[in-house]
């Protein structure tokens, strides 16, 4: 009896996408469906090319094929990407972007800028189109983590009439940071208005153009600039960065809050434990945790949030923010498997978000 593309639509209703609790038919995540006597092809749209589940959900496909059609064909399945979005306005500022994800911290000195960059490179390595803002005024470190202090951006004008910056992009990830515009040597003392209007500035009058992400690395704390960024463009979702110390759970735990506050309400991804634990390079199976163990863990389970992954701490994640070469771009690197590994449930938990929840709006915060 011949096969017909009924009966493959059939067969693959019953496979379901772990994360979304849908069969794929469902979800409109096949096309191209092909047959050519025992052969059979078929495309499915992943809901991000970093899909941690991807092999699992195409030996689940060949399955349902063979199971439930014909235990003779031969399936092939074919797996691209359509990275979703949560946007309620796809007309308002950053038209062309369809998830901005926060990074924040609680306090300075845990690492965001350097999970920033390493998670935003990663993203890139799955072949997503990722861009990366540098909000942190005061303190801008992404020049340096992406080795390209010496970059100025070029102002065009555009066929409006309007001037435009033009974004720097090194190893596949559109930058921009205070950095390229102020001499490195010099102190950047702003008050918080001047630096709420360089952000604004930063998403409204530069060229992004079409991205899956935009990873906005904030500064330490919940300042004007956090306000600024809500009130500014619909955040898809906040990843906290904490190490395990109490210390800087205690002030992990505020920036978490903040975005969780009823007038916010941008919904938080996860949280991310950097600097767990300590492994020697002549020790690569050894763990010392150095500044606690579960902290961060232990700070999802509280607030019912993911919890994204640990970061150890290694020498060479350090060499590679100072030297411009973050460490996810080198090979065989136990380190860059992490990293590869939190972007891809970085990317994952961005897709139940947009499956699960409401459309991301821009905060209107009223002032008494």
């Amino acid at each position: 009896m011949a096969i017909t593309t009924e009966d493959v639509l059939r067969a693959l209703s019953y496979v379901e996408e772990p994360d979304l609790g849908k069969d794929l038919v469902t979800l409109n995540m096949i096309e191209n469906v092909a047959i050519d006597g025992k052969k059979v092809s078929f495309t499915v749209i992943l809901t991000t090319p970093a899909c941690p589940l991807k092999d699992l959900i195409r030996t689940a496909c060949e399955r349902a094929i063979h199971t439930m059609v014909d235990k003779e064909a031969e399936v092939t399945v074919n797996m691209t990407s359509r990275v979703t979005s949560g946007r309620a306005d796809a007309s308002a500022v950053l038209k062309g972007v369809k998830n901005i994800i926060a990074i924040a911290s609680g306090k300075g000195g845990v690492g965001k800028s350097t999970v920033t960059s390493n998670l935003a490179i990663a993203l890139a390595q799955t072949g997503a189109k990722v861009g990366l803002v540098d909000a942190d005024i005061s303190g801008p470190s992404i020049p340096v983590m992406f080795n390209c202090e010496d970059a100025h951006p070029r102002v065009f004008q555009t066929a409006e009439g309007k001037n435009q910056i033009e974004t720097i992009e090194r190893y596949g990830v559109k930058l921009m940071s205070i950095g390229f515009l102020a001499p490195a040597e010099s102190a950047v003392v702003w008050r918080g208005p001047m630096a709420s209007s360089a952000l604004k500035q930063f998403i409204t009058e530069c060229d992004w153009g079409e991205l899956d992400y935009l990873l906005i690395d904030l500064p330490p704390g919940t300042s004007d600039i956090h306000l600024t960024l809500v009130q500014t463009v619909p955040v898809t979702g906040a990843v906290i960065v904490t190490t395990p110390q109490k210390v800087a759970l205690a002030d992990a735990q505020k920036g978490l809050t903040m975005f969780q506050q009823p007038q916010i309400n941008v919904p938080v991804l996860g949280v991310i434990e950097n600097m767990a634990y300590f492994t020697p390079a002549e020790l690569p199976e050894n763990k010392y945790f150095i500044f606690g163990k579960g902290g961060g863990e232990n700070l999802a389970a509280k607030f019912k949030v993911p919890f994204i992954g640990q970061i150890p701490l290694v020498q060479s994640i350090r060499e590679g923010g100072d030297e411009g070469t973050p460490e996810v771009m080198k090979e065989n690197s136990p380190a860059a498997a992490v990293f590869k590994e939190i972007a891809r449930e970085v990317a994952r938990q961005v897709s139940v978000r947009n499956a699960e929840l409401a459309q991301t709006k821009v905060v209107e915060i009223t002032r008494t």
